[in-house]
């Protein structure tokens, strides 16, 4: 004879699930599951696996980028009627690079009751498993996929004092590293993989070596989380060592001087126009050296 279900008051009840061992299933999350109304997820057949091992049996509806604008008044709908609607992710923490913060704002803006069944979350995983400072840290989330967007990215929070914190593919791992360390400089980093499950990993290294690692053993498997450890704040941006990095970004990397000077203002803590006059300076230096 099955348990009767739980009482929940009605509200959006944003529950996580395991990142790979079915085993972190919380009590409440699975209370919470059984108990719901509807469950809002990410891929309906992800979550019917779940559902299926523990016996869930409330049905699903799909709520992701694709369908988010048009699926949320739905959901509002359904909790104005005093219903209870739990919103689950593929994989662990919602809201974690996924659009249910519209959900929840908008909840917040109808007056909707809305509450966390905390869990799982590959992000503080990878984080804590790293072994570099987790007292302070910026979660980055996906980098873009092209390699100057990337850099980019990588460039606007290179001063941040923090562990800085990103989920990435296997196909672009390697390259992705190699950005890093090109914009990061020498840090020491880690990459985990397949958290909690079988054959779950964490390398550590420097970016530069972290790089070249995956570029020779090719693309790995499972869901990849790289952790860089912070900067050096104190190291000195000397006059000579803008220009060397302006010289390596321009020459080597191909960037323009607006790009370059961007790209190392936002490293050295430098004002941008002045970076971008030794850029100007340094182009000019290395057009003489070819001819």
């Amino acid at each position: 004879m099955s348990a009767p279900k739980a009482h929940l008051t009605p509200g959006l009840y944003i529950v996580a699930t395991p990142i790979g061992n079915l085993g972190d299933m919380t009590l409440r999350a699975l209370e919470t599951l059984k108990a719901a109304d509807v469950i809002a997820c990410e891929d309906t057949r992800e979550t019917g696996k779940l559902a299926q091992v523990y016996g869930i049996s409330a049905p699903r509806l799909p709520y992701h980028d694709h369908n988010a604008a048009e699926m949320r008044p739905k959901i509002i709908e359904k909790l104005k009627q005093g219903q209870v609607v739990a919103l689950v992710s593929d994989a662990g923490m919602p809201l974690i690079s996924d659009p249910g913060y519209k959900l929840v704002r908008a909840c917040r803006d109808e007056g909707l009751p809305v509450t966390c069944v905390p869990g799982a979350s590959a992000s503080l995983t990878g984080l804590v498993l790293s072994g570099l400072p987790a007292d302070r840290f910026f979660f980055g989330g996906f980098l873009p996929a092209k390699s100057a967007a990337r850099r980019t990215a990588l460039a606007d929070i290179a001063a941040v004092p923090a562990t800085l914190v990103f989920y990435e593919t296997a196909p672009r791992l390697a390259e992705s590293l190699a950005d890093m360390q090109a914009v990061l400089g020498a840090r020491q980093a880690a990459v985990a993989r397949e958290l909690t499950k079988k054959f779950e990993e964490v390398r550590m290294g420097s970016l530069a070596e972290l790089a070249a690692h995956y570029a020779d053993a090719g693309e790995p498997r499972g869901e990849i989380v790289v952790i860089v450890g912070q900067g050096d704040a104190a190291a000195a941006w000397d006059e000579t060592r803008v220009d060397a990095r302006l010289a390596e970004v321009m020459q080597h990397q191909g960037l323009r001087v607006k790009e370059a000077a961007a790209l190392v203002a936002a490293e050295s803590g430098w004002r941008k126009n002045d970076v971008y006059a030794r850029a100007l300076a340094v182009k000019d230096v290395g057009r003489d050296g070819a001819g």
